[in-house]
């Protein structure tokens, strides 16, 4: 068990590299929350290379450090996308007919399943 959190660390400090080192070579690519990400990666890294006999008390710090690193990735996600669309599919999704609309879609997905 040992080994495979070593492992862990040194695929979140590669991660965590690699957030860093992109942007330094192409800047176009670089964005502010990158080096927020970077950092959590390597933070997390580091500390399951260096702690991984006493995993147990740092725990609940790892487990933290790894949920804000999945809500930055999902915030990073769904804003790219929320960027993408055209400003009348934005007004189209903010509108509580649409929500309905889909809602509806789903729930008749869900009844056509169960009723096979």
């Amino acid at each position: 068990m040992n080994s495979f959190i070593v492992y862990l660390g040194y695929f979140y400090i590669s991660i965590g590299t690699i957030f860093l080192l992109v942007p330094i070579i192409y800047l176009e690519l670089g964005r502010p929350k990158d080096l927020i990400k970077a950092f959590f990666n390597l933070l997390i890294g580091f500390l399951l290379i260096i702690k991984n006999n006493k995993i147990d008390e740092l725990f609940f710090v790892i487990f933290l450090l790894l949920t804000v690193l999945v809500v930055f990735y999902l915030v990073d996600l769904f804003l790219a996308r929320w960027y993408q669309l055209t400003d009348n599919e934005k007004k189209k999704l903010t509108t509580f007919l649409e929500l309905k609309k889909n809602l509806s879609k789903i729930l008749d997905a869900i009844n056509l399943i169960v009723s096979n």
